[in-house]
């Protein structure tokens, strides 16, 4: 197994038409999000189909990879990541992810990856660290941070998850309003009381976009009473 096959792997599944798609949708385009990112046009599932075969790739390919201007590149790279991660739950691989966290780029990648390595790694451990990255400039460090609560969320704690939501109440960017809301709407489906006594308090301070997404599931009159009460 080497980088150089696993590259034509992916090169063998480009798609010209998602290739000309996924710029759009990832906001590649000057000033946006994720500006002079590259695509070849490879579904995450297919990606997932590479990285499983070529999960016993060294770190050093892994780094590699990530260092492709290449999304999908990148992509495979942090899959292969957490396969090695939940196949030995190796401290090294929690600081080597920490180490690239310039590579983890756009929403897809931190989505696939902070809970799985960072959150699950801390789950009997302070969480100091997320508590430095929501504070980083860096959109990414910040998605991070939040996005990594998941793995608390399913084993049902979350005063990480709020405490963090709290701090990025004034967040400008539309993706950590996104990411918020997410989070809190994974809570309310395991605790609606626990999601609703942290609106109560801070739903009027609020960006418009997490809110929506915290009560995604509420019935029509509840979700319409906490927009109500934003405005």
């Amino acid at each position: 197994m080497s980088i150089q096959s696993l590259k034509s792997d992916l090169q063998a599944l480009a798609n010209p038409t998602k290739a000309a798609f996924f710029p759009s949708f990832f906001k590649t385009g000057p000033g946006q999000y994720g500006e002079g990112d590259v695509f070849i046009g490879v579904t995450v599932p297919e990606q997932r189909v590479v990285a499983k075969k070529y999960e016993s790739l060294s770190l050093g390919d892994v780094e590699t990879l990530l260092e492709s201007p290449i999304h999908e590149h990148r992509l495979t790279a942090l899959l292969i990541l957490v396969l090695k991660y939940q196949k030995t739950r190796d401290t090294k691989i929690v600081d080597f992810y920490l180490a690239h966290t310039k590579q983890v780029n756009n929403w897809d990648l931190v989505d696939s990856s902070a809970d799985k390595i960072l959150g699950h790694s801390l789950l009997d451990v302070k969480h100091d660290i997320l508590y430095t990255l929501v504070k980083s400039s860096v959109l990414w460090e910040r998605r991070i941070a939040i996005v990594a609560t998941w793995a608390f969320i399913r084993k049902n704690e979350f005063e990480d998850t709020f405490r963090l939501s709290e701090m990025l109440l004034s967040d400008k960017h539309d993706l950590m309003h996104k990411a918020v809301g997410w989070m809190l709407r994974e809570v309310g489906k395991r605790d609606e009381k626990a999601l609703c006594d942290f609106l109560d308090i801070h739903c009027t301070q609020m960006p418009r976009t997490a809110l929506r997404y915290a009560i995604e599931r509420f019935e029509e009159k509840k979700r319409k009473g906490y927009l109500t009460r934003k405005l």
